[in-house]
C-alpha cells in the first residue's frame, strides 16, 4: 500500500529526503489549508499546528512506499503526529495525503519558519549525521 506525504519543512529539500528514504518518488508543490508553519525555538526545523484561515506551502510526494512511510516516522519522532489531510495541488487538483503535525505547541515561537531561511549543513550535520554513509 502506498499514499501521498505532504511535507513543509527540512523534508522539502532533496538532500534530507534522501537521506531518509529508500525510494524515489514524483512530486509537486502543494498548500495546506487550514493549518500554519512556526520556527520552534532553538531548532532548525519547523512545527505545523492546525490554525485556521491560515495555509502552508509544501511538497507533496506521490506513492510513498510502506517502508518508507515507516522511515518517516521514525524520523518524525514523537513530537510529531502523522494524520490524513487534504492538499491543494497548484494545477488546481486536490490530493488526500499523510502530514505531519506538531504535537509540542509550547515550543513553536511565534515566528513563521522561512523555508529560504532553513540552515541545511546545521540540519545535516544534527540530525542526519547516522544517515551520510547510508
Amino acid at each position: 500500500m502506498t499514499c501521498h506525504v505532504f511535507t513543509y519543512g527540512s523534508l522539502m529539500f532533496a538532500p534530507v529526503w534522501q537521506r531518509v528514504v529508500r525510494g524515489t518518488y514524483r512530486s509537486a508543490p502543494a498548500r495546506l489549508d487550514g493549518f500554519a508553519r512556526f520556527a520552534i525555538a532553538g531548532e532548525t526545523y519547523p512545527g505545523m499546528v492546525a490554525q485556521q484561515g491560515a495555509s502552508v506551502a509544501g511538497l507533496l510526494y506521490f506513492d510513498v512506499d510502506a517502508r518508507d512511510l515507516a522511515a518517516l516516522d521514525a524520523f518524525e519522532g514523537e513530537d510529531y503526529r502523522r494524520d490524513c489531510v487534504r492538499v491543494a495541488l497548484d494545477a488546481g487538483a486536490a490530493a488526500e495525503a499523510q502530514t505531519y503535525v506538531y504535537l509540542r505547541p509550547e515550543k513553536l515561537t511565534s515566528l513563521p519558519w522561512e523555508p529560504d531561511a532553513f540552515q541545511m549543513e546545521r540540519f545535516l550535520g544534527t540530525y542526519c549525521r547516522d544517515r551520510l554513509g547510508e
